[in-house]
C-alpha cells in the first residue's frame, strides 16, 4: 500500500521536547543515553550484556512461563520466551495501560514499532536474538483512563465499583457489553471475529490483565510478542534493594529532582513530579501512596502505619506489595529485563528524560529511547480527493481556522494579504512622526491614535475580504473541512481517539500486516497510510 511520511515537527502535534530530541538538539544530550540508531542500539547491547545477570534471565523465563501457563500461544512467542535464557538475547520493550479492547490506535502502533525494530535488529546483528516485549501497566489504578473505547463516534464504556490495581479487576461483568457490541460490530465475517475476540478475552479470563494478554497474543502472537505482567512476586523480589533505597534514603526524589530542575531551566516542561517516596502499597483492592512522617511510614487514605523495622519486614516478606509509580516503574523494568530500547509516546519519553541521572546513581544501564511510530489510516480514495483540492498531506495538518484561511488565500484570484498596504501605511506615519516631534506632545498622541485607527481599519477590511472569498469558494472549502474531519476525528489525531475495530471491520486480517509494512521505527517520521 502507498504511504506518505512527514517529519513530526511538521505536524504541529508534537512538543518542543520531542522535536528537539529528534533533531538531536545539544541542550537535551545529557538527558538521554544513546540515540536510536542501529549503531547506538548495538553499543547499548554491549553495555547491557555486562550488567544483566544469568540469574535474572532464569527468573524472567520462569515467571513468563508461569504467567502464560493457562494460555495457548504461538510457537514464535514460545521460541522468544525460550531465547531469553541465552546471554545473546535482548529485548525491545513498550508499555501501555490496560485499555478496554486496546483503546486508541496507538496501542497498535507501539507494539508494531517494537516488533519491526526487533526484526530490523535481527537482520543487522544475526549473532544475537531480539525479543519484542509488551509491558502491561497492570498496577495502575486510574480506571477512568481505561474504561472504554470509541467506536464510530460512540463510547463503549465499562462501569465498575472495583478498586486497586486495574490488572486485578474481574472482567466477568463485561458479558453485558457483548450484546451492545453484537449490534455495533454486525454480522459480517470481520464483525463476528471482533465480537468473538472481545467475548473470549473478557468473559473467559478472570482478570483485566489476563484479558489484555489474550487480546495482545491474538493480534500479535504470530510476530512473537511476549507480554509481561510486572505485578509478580518473584520479579519484584529482584527489585528489593532499589525499593529499600527509595523507602529509606529517598534516592529517587533526590536524583530525579535535580535532573528535573536542569530540564526546566532549559525551558522544557516537567512531565511528572517526583515524590519523596515514589512507591505505592498494594494489597487486594488497595493501592495507595507510601508516605513517611516523623520516622513512620503511613499508607495514604488508610489507618495503616509501619515503623522502619516493620516496613523492612513487609518488604522482605511481601515484595509484591510495593508498586513503583510512573517514575520508578522504568527502573523496575530495566532491572528485570535484558532491555536495549524503550519505545514510547512523546509524553512517556519526556518523563524518561527526568531519570537518566537516577539510573546512573544506582548502576542500571539507561536504555535507548525511541519515539513510537505515529500514523493516520485513510482510504486510498482520500489521496485523490487531496490531489483534486491541490492540498498536501502536510497542509491537512493545519487546524481548521488556519486551514480555511490558507486555502482561501491559495485558491483566490485576488490577493487577500494586506501586508504591503500595512507597510506603506507605516512609512507614511514615519513622516508624520517626524513632523510631530517638532511640535507638542498632544499632536504626537493624535498621530499615534490615527495610525492605530487606520491599521485596525486595514485589518478589518482584510478580514471582511477573507470572509467574502470564503463565501465565494464555500463549496471547495466545505469539501476540505469535511475531508479534514474524516482524518482528524473530534479535531484530534486519529491514533489518540479511534479504536482499531473500526478499520478491522472493513479490512480484516490484512489490516495489521498493512500497517506493519508501512511503519519504519528508526525513520523518525509521521506516516500517512492509504488503505485499499
Amino acid at each position: 500500500m502507498p504511504s506518505t511520511s512527514i517529519s513530526y515537527s511538521q505536524t504541529g502535534y508534537f512538543s518542543k521536547t520531542m522535536s528537539d530530541y529528534l533533531k538531536q538538539d545539544s541542550s537535551l544530550e545529557s538527558f538521554y543515553g544513546k540515540f536510536p540508531t542501529l549503531k547506538g542500539i548495538k553499543q547499548q547491547l554491549e553495555e547491557k550484556q555486562k550488567n544483566f545477570s544469568k540469574n535474572g534471565r532464569s527468573v524472567l523465563v520462569s515467571q513468563l512461563e508461569k504467567q502464560y501457563q493457562d494460555f495457548v500461544i504461538t510457537q514464535a512467542t514460545q521460541d522468544n520466551i525460550n531465547a531469553l535464557s541465552k546471554s545473546s538475547t535482548f529485548t525491545v520493550t513498550t508499555g501501555h495501560q490496560l485499555n478496554l479492547f486496546t483503546g486508541p490506535m496507538y496501542y497498535i502502533y507501539k507494539i508494531l514499532s517494537v516488533i519491526n525494530l526487533t526484526e530490523q535488529l535481527t537482520k543487522k546483528y544475526p549473532e544475537n536474538s531480539f525479543v519484542p516485549v509488551f509491558w502491561m501497566a497492570t498496577e495502575d489504578h486510574d480506571f477512568q483512563e481505561i474504561n472504554g473505547f470509541n467506536f464510530k463516534g460512540n463510547k463503549i464504556k465499562w462501569d465498575t465499583n472495583q478498586s486497586g490495581p486495574v490488572g486485578r479487576f474481574s472482567t466477568k461483568v463485561l458479558q453485558e457489553l457483548v450484546t451492545v457490541l453484537k449490534t455495533e460490530f454486525g454480522q459480517t465475517t470481520n464483525g463476528r471475529y471482533l465480537l468473538d475476540l472481545f467475548q473470549k478475552a473478557y468473559t473467559q479470563n478472570d482478570t483485566l490483565a489476563q484479558a489484555t494478554r489474550f487480546i495482545t497474543n491474538a493480534l500479535f502472537g504470530s510476530y512473537g510478542i511476549v507480554v509481561l505482567d510486572g505485578d509478580d512476586r518473584r520479579l519484584k523480589k529482584q527489585f528489593i534493594s532499589y525499593v529499600e533505597a527509595e523507602l529509606f534514603a529517598k534516592k529517587g526524589h533526590k536524583e530525579i529532582s535535580n535532573t528535573t530542575q536542569r530540564l526546566v531551566s532549559l525551558g522544557y516542561p516537567q512531565q511528572v513530579h517526583p515524590r519523596e517516596i515514589n512507591l505505592f502499597y498494594i494489597k487486594d483492592e488497595l493501592r495507595e501512596r507510601i508516605i513517611e512522617k516523623d520516622g513512620m511510614f503511613l499508607i495514604n487514605n488508610t489507618s495503616m502505619v509501619f515503623s522502619k523495622a516493620q516496613m523492612q519486614k513487609q518488604l522482605s516478606n511481601y515484595p509484591e506489595r510495593f508498586s513503583p509509580n510512573a517514575l520508578l516503574r522504568p527502573l523496575y523494568q530495566e532491572v528485570v529485563l535484558p532491555n536495549l530500547c524503550y519505545v514510547g509516546g512523546g509524553g512517556e519519553l519526556a518523563y524518561w528524560f527526568q531519570l537518566k541521572d537516577y539510573f546512573e546513581s544506582v548502576g542500571v544501564a539507561f536504555p535507548v529511547l525511541l519515539l513510537r511510530n505515529s500514523a493516520i489510516l485513510a482510504n486510498i480514495k482520500l489521496e485523490s480527493r487531496l490531489k483534486k483540492l491541490d492540498v498536501s498531506v502536510q497542509d491537512i495538518f493545519k487546524k481548521d481556522t488556519a486551514l480555511s484561511s490558507w486555502f482561501v488565500n491559495k485558491v483566490s484570484n485576488i490577493s487577500i494579504d494586506f501586508s504591503s498596504q500595512q507597510r506603506h501605511l507605516e512609512k507614511q506615519f514615519e513622516h508624520l512622526y517626524t513632523i510631530a516631534g517638532q511640535t507638542d506632545a498632544s499632536f504626537l498622541g493624535a498621530v499615534a491614535a490615527q495610525q492605530k485607527k487606520q491599521t485596525n481599519g486595514l485589518l478589518h477590511l482584510e478580514k471582511r475580504l477573507l470572509n467574502a472569498q470564503k463565501r465565494k469558494h464555500a463549496d471547495q472549502l466545505s469539501r476540505l473541512i469535511r475531508l479534514r474531519s474524516e482524518i482528524f476525528p473530534q479535531g484530534g489525531l486519529q491514533e489518540r481517539i479511534t479504536n482499531f475495530s473500526e478499520f478491522y471491520l472493513e479490512y480484516g486480517t490484512s489490516l495489521l500486516p498493512t500497517i506493519k509494512e508501512n511503519l519504519k521505527p528508526l525513520e523518525g517520521k509521521f506516516t500517512f497510510i492509504y488503505l485499499p
